[in-house]
C-alpha cells in the first residue's frame, strides 16, 4: 500500500500536519533504515472490541509513519502453567515479542484495572528465554479504553509492568473515554481530541523506537549482567577442565 493510499484511510488526520517519518533524521548515518518492528496487543476478546478498534487505528496510523506492524491475536492463548510454553499460541507471541524492536499494549477497563486478557499476555512473555531478553529496551507506548469517564487506571497499571519488563515506556499515553461513543458504524474512530492524541503517541512511538534501536546494546550493558555472564562463562570454563 503506497503513501496516498494508507492516507486515504486516515480521513480524520490532516497531512499538513502529520508526514511519513524521514528515519534519516533520527538516525547517524550509515545505520539500519529498516521500518521499526511495532507489535500490538490489546487486552479484550468480544466481538465488537473496543481496545482492538482503538488498536486498529494506532496500527494505520503507524504504518503511514512508515512501521512494520504487526498485531497478536489473543484468541487461544493459554492460562500461563496451564500449558507447555510449546502451544502454538505461546510460541507465536513469542516470536512476535522477539522480533519486535517496539511495542502498543491497548486495554479495556473493568474493574479499575486491565483485563485479564491483557495481562495473560504479558505473563506469557518471558523476561529471558535463552541468550534472548524479549522486551529488555524496547520502546512501549500505551493504550486504554473506558466504558465510562476518563480514567488512567490501566494504563498507570501498564506502566509498572512495562518498568518490570525493562522496556522504555513513552511519557505520553492515551485514555478513550466512553468508547462506545467514539467509534462510528463502519468501526473507524471519529475526530475528537481522543484520536488526535492517539496520533501523538504513535508519532512518539515511531521517533523514540527509531532514536532507540540503534544504541539497544549500549543502553541495557548492564554491570550486573556483564558479572553474571563473567561467572557463569568461568563456570563452565572450570567444568571442562575437571
Amino acid at each position: 500500500m503506497n503513501t496516498q493510499s494508507m492516507l486515504d484511510d486516515l480521513p480524520n488526520v490532516d497531512p499538513e500536519k502529520l508526514k511519513p517519518i524521514d528515519f534519516k533524521n533520527f538516525v547517524a548515518q550509515g545505520a539500519s533504515l529498516h521500518a521499526p518492528h511495532i507489535l500490538i496487543l490489546y487486552g479484550s476478546l468480544r466481538q465488537r472490541s473496543f481496545s482492538r478498534l482503538a488498536s486498529e487505528e494506532a496500527g494505520r496510523l503507524l504504518r503511514y509513519l512508515g512501521c512494520d506492524v504487526r498485531t497478536f491475536d489473543p484468541t487461544g492463548l493459554p492460562l500461563p502453567d496451564s500449558e507447555e510454553d510449546t502451544h502454538p499460541k505461546v510460541v507465536e507471541l513469542r516470536e512476535l515479542a522477539a522480533w519486535s524492536e517496539g511495542m502498543v499494549w491497548c486495554t479495556p477497563e473493568r474493574h479499575g484495572a486491565m483485563t485479564s486478557i491483557m495481562k495473560l499476555q504479558i505473563d506469557w512473555i518471558p523476561l529471558s528465554q535463552g541468550a534472548v531478553r524479549p522486551t529488555q529496551g524496547k520502546t512501549l507506548a500505551l493504550m486504554q479504553v473506558c466504558g465510562g469517564s476518563q480514567s488512567f487506571n490501566s494504563v498507570n497499571q501498564l506502566r509498572i509492568l512495562g518498568r518490570w519488563m525493562r522496556m522504555l515506556t513513552l511519557p505520553n499515553q492515551s485514555s478513550v473515554a466512553r468508547a462506545f461513543m467514539e467509534f462510528d458504524d463502519n468501526n473507524r474512530m471519529k475526530p475528537s481530541a481522543f484520536y488526535n492524541r492517539i496520533v501523538d503517541v504513535m508519532e512518539e512511538l515511531t521517533k523514540f523506537t527509531l532514536l532507540v534501536r540503534e544504541h539497544n546494546a549500549l543502553l541495557t550493558d548492564r554491570y550486573s549482567e556483564r558479572t553474571e555472564s563473567a561467572e557463569a562463562l568461568s563456570k563452565r570454563v572450570n567444568q571442562r577442565s575437571i
